[in-house]
C-alpha cells in the first residue's frame, strides 16, 4: 500500500511537471506580428470609429422620415374596423313617446364590418415636403460620406506617424552599428599604438549616445503603434508590424484651378450642404402649396346587420376638397425659410472658399516638401561622403577620430531632415487627398495601395 501510494504522489508531480512545462512553453512562443497595410488599417479604423458608426444611423433615421413623407403624399391609407354590440334604448329619452310603445327597448345586436380607404389625390405641400426629406437623405449620405474622409485622413496620419517612428528606429540602429565600427577600429588601432586612449574614449561616448538614442527611437517606434491600433479598434497588446515603408514617391503637378471643378463635384462636406439647399428649395415651394386646395377620396366598404349571419353589403365612396382661406403662420414660415436659405448659401460660399484654400495650401505644402526631400538628399550623400572620408583618415593613421565623431553627427542630422522632408511630402499628399474628396481612394492611389 505504501508502495502503491508514493507511486501514484510521484505521478501526480510528473504531471503536475508535464503542465507547467506545457505552460511556459507556450509563454515563451510569441505570435507573428499582425501585417498592417495601409488599406486594412483604413477598414479597420472606419469600422471602429464611433462617428462613422453615428453617421450611419443619422442616414437611416432619414430614410425612415423620408418613407413617412411618401405614405402622407402619395401612399393611400386603408384600415379596418369591426364591432358588436347588445344594448336597449330609452326612447322616452329621446323625445319617442307614443300611446302603448314601451319606454325602454331592446336588447337588441348589432354587427359591423367596415374597410375604410383615403387616397390623397393632389396635395402639392405634402408632396414637396417628401421631396425635401428626399434631399435631406441624400445630405445625410453626404455627411456619412465626410464623416469616413475624416476618419481615413486621420487613420492615414497615424499609420505615417508610425512609419516616421520606424524610419528613426532604422536610421538610429544604422548610426549604432557604425559607432560600433569605429570603436573597434579606435581599439584595434589604440593596440598597435596608432591611436590614443582618448580617441578609444571618444568612440565609446559616441557608441553610448547612438545607443540612448537607440532606445528613445524604438520606445517612439511602440509608442505610435500603439496609437496606432488604439485607434483602429484592435487589443492594444497586439503586435503591429507595418507592410508600407515611409517612400518619396513624387505626384505629379497640378493647378488649383484644375483640380477646383472636380474638388466641388465629389467633396462630400460641400455637396451635403447642396443637398441641404435643395431640401430647402422643397420647403419653400411646401409653403406656398399650403394656398392651393387639396383634392383627396376617401370611402368604405362592409357588412352591417342584426346578426352575423344576416349581415348585408352596403359602402360609401367621397370626393374632397380643402381650401385654406386664412393662415398666418405660413408668412411666419416663409420668413424662417428665407432666413435659412441666406444662411446656408453664406456656409456655401464659405466653403467653396475654404475648399479652394486646402487645395492650394497642399500643393504649396507639396512643392516645398518636394523641394526638402531633393536638399535632404544631397546633405545625406554629402554626410555619407564626408563619414567615409574621416573614417579613412582615421584609418591611414592621417588624423584622429574627432572628424569621424564629427562626421557621424553630421549623418545623423541629415537623415534627420531626410526623414522629416519625407514624411512631410506624404503628409502634404494626404492633406491634397483630403481636399480633393474621395480621401480613401485618393490616398490609396497615391501610396499604390500598400
Amino acid at each position: 500500500m505504501r508502495l502503491r501510494s508514493r507511486t501514484v504522489m510521484l505521478a501526480s508531480w510528473l504531471g503536475v511537471a508535464a503542465v507547467l512545462a506545457a505552460c511556459g512553453g507556450a509563454a515563451g512562443q510569441q505570435t507573428a506580428p499582425y501585417q498592417l497595410t495601409l488599406q486594412d488599417a483604413i477598414e479597420k479604423g472606419l469600422k471602429a470609429n464611433l462617428g462613422v458608426l453615428l453617421a450611419g444611423t443619422r442616414v437611416e433615421e432619414a430614410e425612415g422620415t423620408r418613407l413617412r413623407s411618401l405614405s402622407a403624399a402619395l401612399l393611400p391609407r386603408v384600415n379596418a374596423e369591426t364591432y358588436a354590440s347588445v344594448q336597449n334604448r330609452n326612447l322616452r329619452a329621446f323625445g319617442i313617446s307614443l300611446p302603448g310603445m314601451p319606454e325602454v327597448v331592446g336588447p337588441f345586436s348589432n354587427y359591423d364590418v367596415r374597410l375604410y380607404g383615403q387616397q390623397n389625390v393632389v396635395d402639392l405641400g405634402s408632396y414637396r415636403q417628401f421631396k425635401a426629406s428626399e434631399m435631406a437623405l441624400e445630405a445625410g449620405k453626404m455627411d456619412y460620406q465626410d464623416a469616413r474622409d475624416l476618419v481615413v485622413r486621420a487613420v492615414a496620419a497615424l499609420y505615417l506617424n508610425a512609419e516616421s517612428a520606424e524610419a528613426r528606429a532604422r536610421a538610429a540602429e544604422s548610426r549604432v552599428t557604425d559607432a560600433t565600427t569605429l570603436l573597434k577600429l579606435a581599439q584595434d588601432k589604440h593596440t598597435a599604438g596608432t591611436a590614443t586612449g582618448v580617441d578609444v574614449l571618444r568612440a565609446q561616448v559616441q557608441l553610448a549616445n547612438d545607443k540612448q538614442a537607440l532606445l528613445v527611437a524604438r520606445n517612439d517606434n511602440k509608442q505610435a503603434l500603439l496609437a496606432l491600433a488604439r485607434n483602429l479598434g484592435m487589443d492594444p497588446g497586439t503586435r503591429l508590424e507595418l507592410v508600407g515603408k515611409l517612400e518619396y514617391k513624387p505626384l505629379a503637378e497640378a493647378t488649383a484651378e484644375a483640380l477646383m471643378p472636380s474638388a466641388l463635384a465629389t467633396r462630400a462636406d460641400y455637396l451635403s450642404l447642396a443637398k441641404q439647399r435643395q431640401a430647402l428649395e422643397e420647403q419653400v415651394r411646401a409653403n406656398k402649396a399650403r394656398w392651393y386646395p387639396k383634392v383627396s377620396i376617401n370611402g368604405n366598404y362592409g357588412g352591417i346587420g342584426r346578426s352575423v349571419g344576416g349581415m348585408q353589403g352596403t359602402g360609401a365612396i367621397q370626393g374632397q376638397v380643402d381650401f385654406t382661406l386664412f393662415d398666418r403662420d405660413r408668412n411666419g414660415e416663409a420668413e424662417q425659410m428665407a432666413a435659412r436659405l441666406k444662411r446656408i448659401d453664406d456656409q456655401i460660399a464659405d466653403m467653396r472658399r475654404g475648399v479652394e484654400e486646402e487645395i492650394r495650401e497642399a500643393l504649396l505644402n507639396l512643392e516645398s516638401a518636394a523641394e526638402q526631400v531633393a536638399v535632404a538628399r544631397d546633405g545625406q550623400e554629402l554626410a555619407q561622403r564626408e563619414l567615409e572620408m574621416a573614417q579613412d583618415r582615421f584609418q591611414q593613421g592621417t588624423a584622429n577620430n574627432v572628424e569621424v565623431v564629427t562626421a557621424q553627427d553630421e549623418l545623423a542630422r541629415a537623415e534627420e531632415n531626410s526623414i522629416v522632408a519625407v514624411s512631410s511630402h506624404v503628409n502634404a499628399k494626404y492633406a491634397l487627398a483630403r481636399a480633393l474628396g474621395e480621401t480613401e481612394k485618393n490616398i490609396l492611389a497615391y501610396e499604390g495601395n500598400r
